[in-house]
């Protein structure tokens, strides 16, 4: 483990003022942990989601640990591009500068291939060009923090991952795990992408990815459903699973902390990166493949029909 993220929790967290976060898919699991813990330590948090009432409850949540929270909600669907650039175009109008920016949002396994509004392959098309098209969009408001971070949640599904430029969509063949993991290697590689596009072109944004190890959230219910096998794990062996709050501490660790560095990726530091505290976490060899990034990279931005 580094010595650098040695026992670090929330309470290692700096108090803030007047900075702005933004967290995509923050209503429940990892990103509500994510908000509660930002707005305790004096950030001024915008939750994400697609549902108004899932907003107001997380918010009626966070107030009631912490009452003086600056805490709201904005609606907004990644997996629709009409939806994101709405969001965006609200945020532009408002011109306020955004300090951090949270790629949480994320849909896993659903059992039949479904399509996003636009017609991508849901997980690739929410998880990956969602969050790309939203980073995009918001580039702007990103550059005028001095702070400016941006964390892409990724997930130890990754390491089974690969990129097939041949079949995106999986249109082809579709395996709920594998187009998962395809998703998931594109969140970290588009992590490490955005921090050598950052560097080179003076962006001043630093990018950084994370996973949060095997945590207990609703994500496989979500996706895969609660009669699943892993959803029934879920639900009747909760003790194989780590607490949503443990599971939030790397994407704080690399949200937060003055010694996160740009172009990382942090995990748990136990049992293979599946439990623990904040650490660097091992990235899988297919990630760091720049060319296959910058194709990526390429792709994305037409599919996304954005330009960085």
């Amino acid at each position: 483990m580094s010595k650098e993220t040695k026992n670090w929790t929330t309470s290692s967290m700096p108090n803030v003022k007047d900075r702005l976060a933004l967290i995509t898919g923050s209503t429940e699991g990892i990103g509500f942990e994510d908000a509660l813990a930002l707005s305790r330590t004096g950030w001024n948090v915008i939750i994400m989601g697609r549902n108004p009432l899932k907003g107001a409850g997380a918010i009626a949540k966070i107030r009631k640990v912490n009452p003086k929270a600056n805490i709201s909600f904005e609606k907004i669907d990644l997996a629709d591009l009409s939806s994101i650039n709405a969001f965006a175009t609200r945020m532009n109008s408002k011109g306020q500068a955004i300090d951090l920016l949270i790629n949480n949002a994320g849909i896993m396994t659903p059992p039949n291939r479904r399509e996003t509004t636009d017609g991508f392959e849901l997980q690739f098309g929410t998880n990956h060009i969602g969050h790309f098209a939203l980073t995009a969009q918001l580039l702007p408001l990103l550059k005028k923090s001095s702070y400016a971070r941006v964390v892409t949640v990724s997930s130890v599904a990754n390491r089974a991952g690969t990129i097939n430029f041949e079949d995106l969509q999986s249109k082809s063949t579709y395996v709920p795990m594998k187009a998962y993991g395809q998703s998931k290697l594109a969140n970290l590689m588009f992590a490490l992408e955005l921090q050598r596009q950052s560097q080179k072109h003076n962006w001043g944004i630093t990018s950084m990815a994370s996973h949060p190890g095997v945590s207990r959230t609703n994500l496989l219910i979500t996706g895969a459903g609660r009669w699943s096998v892993a959803g029934i794990m879920r639900t009747f062996l909760p003790f194989l699973f780590q607490p949503p709050a443990q599971g939030a501490l790397p994407t704080l660790y690399a949200a937060t902390s003055s010694k996160a560095k740009g172009g990382l990726y942090y995990g748990p530091n136990k049992m293979n990166e599946t439990r623990g505290l904040p650490a660097i976490a091992k990235i899988p060899s297919q990630a760091e493949d720049k060319a296959v990034s910058s194709e990526l990279w390429r792709i994305s931005q037409e599919l996304a029909k954005v330009n960085f």
